[in-house]
């Protein structure tokens, strides 16, 4: 068996200059090599001997080692063939790990885990996210309300941020509302650009997102909501007022809007960052044209 962990530099280099590897820009390559950092997101992501976990794009395998070590259960997603038997070869010691070639974005993962894991196991979803495609990736999973309990992700600083930020504050806006309507966000550790083989432009940072059971505010109509939210902050340094004027275009004038707007206590003027949830939600409720008899 072969003791020396994956994710370390020397290692890594080892192991692509075998296989002859050279990184895919376009599918966003970078592979970790510091263990400590690894073992970290796993205890984050509260992976324990009874937990399955979910992997996406394990790479050369560094992050799915430590998972293999640590849960019960392991399935990875990958999309770039080439590395099939690179996993082959550096999980060769772990019986516990499924490689799937597909992309995640296609996946009918609910199929996967009824397939992989036991009934009512709690299942975790962590990986070191393609920065291109986070956000396209974190919404299927989220959407797609799959049973898991939590999301531990290591994405772009500046993506984490949005997505754990509060009203109020400049990385606030409708990514905030659409993660936090589906988990509960918060950033637990900034990474270094300098952990990663090839180094990105950008410094990392791990994101938790533990799952509610149910949404934090009542909406009469989801996607309304979210095409509302996303209408707030059209043009930030408009008003709401403005922006929700040139959105509801030929349905409600700006007088009826300001009417709606006065009827549940929210200044026309405010800007969209100054509303929470809970407002965003009173708002789609007032004005859903699905459900007003006189839109």
């Amino acid at each position: 068996m072969n003791n020396r962990a994956v994710a370390t530099p020397t290692r890594t280099r080892e192991i692509l200059k075998k296989y002859g590897f050279s990184f895919k820009k376009s599918l966003g390559q970078n592979f970790l090599v510091d263990v400590n950092i690894l073992k970290n997101i796993i205890e984050h992501a509260g992976i324990d001997e009874k937990a399955g976990a979910i992997e996406i794009g394990p790479g050369i395998g560094a992050l799915t080692e430590q998972l293999a070590i640590h849960a019960k259960d392991v399935v990875a997603f990958e999309i770039d063939q080439r590395l099939l038997p690179i996993l082959d070869d550096t999980l060769q010691d772990y019986d516990n790990v499924s490689i799937i070639n597909e992309d995640i974005l296609k996946a009918d993962v609910q199929n996967v885990m009824e397939e992989k894991f036991e009934p009512g196991q709690p299942v975790h979803v962590v990986a070191n996210l393609p920065y291109y495609i986070t956000t396209p990736i974190l919404m299927k999973l989220l959407m797609d309300r799959l049973p898991i309990s939590s999301l531990t992700v290591m994405i772009q600083k500046e993506v984490a941020d949005r997505m754990a930020a509060v009203p109020n504050t400049k990385s606030y806006g409708s990514l905030s509302i659409a993660v936090q309507y589906y988990t509960e966000a918060k950033v637990v550790m900034n990474v270094p650009k300098t952990v990663f083989q090839p180094q990105p432009n950008v410094d990392s940072a791990v994101l938790h997102l533990n799952m509610r059971s149910e949404p934090p505010v009542d909406v009469n109509n989801e996607d309304f909501f979210f095409d509302l939210v996303k209408a707030s902050f059209g043009q930030r340094r408009k008003t709401l007022m403005n922006n929700l004027a040139r959105h509801f275009k030929g349905i409600y004038d700006k007088e009826e809007l300001n009417k709606r707007l006065d009827e549940i206590g929210i200044d026309s003027r405010r800007r969209g960052e100054s509303l929470s949830m809970e407002e965003f939600a009173l708002l789609a409720n007032r004005l859903d044209t699905t459900e007003s008899p006189d839109a």
